[in-house]
């Protein structure tokens, strides 16, 4: 019976801890949100399915692939832990766009002269002439089932107010026909093959470098060209005797014109609800302080007496508080910007007097609708 009591005695001291509450700890998180940036290496494209192009070719044949296999791509490669609202800044390979093969390149085959017959065909009218529109309507005419890459070489009167007699190139891509660049007899000329409006074998390896002064100097051109576009040029060669109309694509890489060749692309990329999908990355708007800008901050109420002088002074900033160049370049965005664009990020480059000399260094603000906020 005594060990009984002995038992009891001790079980009991054990059932009160048991009972007693205790302390909570803090369960770490399992996810987090990521701000991903990286360049797909060939491990990453093989992540794809097989039966995915990329995944062998190790880059895209176009953007719009890019912003559908990449988010396969992040699915696999980054933890599922991964909070909605992480961002991925993935840059990958652009495969250079294909030259264009012409069906039929012999230049009697692709050239046409455009009858009264025809006129009145597409316009109902016999004044002998068309639009621009119209010509593309009488490509559909004349042309009903035309094979990809098909280019055809018409002369007829465009009618611009005045009528013209032209010769344009039209190139059928993508089940549209296209007006492309066509080389003009100046432009022979000033290759040195006026004679006959034709180039040879031996002007084959000038023909780029050609284009390319061509095409920087049609203002039709040059004033709206941008990284990436692309221009099919139409030219007539002669070879063995034989006459032909021939295409030479050419993209634009911001200063010149040059043969399509690889590129690197830099994508933006979201999760929402649990998925990767392609997103516009934010505008922005880079704004370096102007001299104007530094004498609105130094007379302004911003900074100690002593940083607003030297700030006027010398034009750079020597240990501000945050919550002072915050407001001052608030001050500045508020007065050069009156109607700032939403969802949008200006970033004020200025300069940061540290370790004895200027940094150039940036700050970046967005406008809410009602206020501009620091990023």
């Amino acid at each position: 019976m005594k060990k009984i009591y002995y038992l009891l005695a001790l079980l009991l001291p054990l059932a009160f801890t048991a009972c007693q509450k205790q302390p909570l700890v803090a369960v770490p998180s399992l996810t987090k949100t990521g701000t991903l940036a990286f360049t797909l290496a060939p491990a990453d494209y093989a992540l794809l399915p097989t039966s995915a192009y990329p995944s062998s070719s190790d880059n895209f044949n176009s953007m719009a692939d890019a912003d559908l296999y990449i988010p396969m791509i992040l699915t696999s490669k980054e933890s599922a832990q991964l909070n909605n609202g992480s961002t991925a800044s993935v840059t990958y390979t652009l495969a250079p766009i294909a030259s264009v093969t012409v069906a039929d390149s012999l230049y009697n085959d692709v050239f046409y002269t455009v009858t009264s017959a025809d006129y009145f065909a597409v316009t109902g009218n016999h004044f002998g002439d068309f639009s621009a529109a119209n010509v593309l309507s009488f490509l559909a005419y004349k042309y009903p089932s035309p094979a990809a890459n098909q280019l055809a070489v018409i002369s007829y009167t465009l009618y611009t107010g005045t009528d013209n007699s032209v010769v344009n190139s039209f190139l059928y891509l993508n089940g549209a026909w296209k007006k492309i660049y066509q080389v003009t007899p100046a432009e022979y000329t000033e290759t040195g093959e006026g004679k006959y409006d034709q180039f040879q074998a031996s002007d084959l390896g000038n023909l780029p470098g050609d284009f390319n002064f061509f095409l920087k100097n049609d203002i039709t051109i040059a004033d709206t060209a941008k990284a990436g576009d692309v221009e099919y040029v139409s030219y007539s060669y002669f070879a063995s005797s034989k006459a032909y109309q021939k295409v030479m694509t050419l993209t634009f890489d911001g200063n010149n014109w040059g043969s399509p060749s690889a590129s690197q692309v830099t994508g933006s990329f979201l999760k929402s609800n649990g998925a990767w999908a392609a997103v516009l990355p934010v505008p922005t708007i880079y704004h370096t302080l102007s001299t104007a800008d530094i004498t609105l901050i130094a007379n302004s109420t911003f900074g100690t007496s002593s940083q607003r002088t030297d700030l006027g002074k010398y034009g750079d900033f020597s240990s501000w508080a945050t919550a002072d160049l915050d407001n001052a370049f608030t001050l500045v965005l508020t007065t050069d910007y009156p109607t700032p664009k939403l969802n949008t990020n200006y970033v004020i480059v200025y300069l940061n007097y540290t370790g004895g000399a200027d940094v150039s260094t940036d700050a970046t603000f967005q406008y809410s609708g009602t206020a501009w906020v620091a990023h």
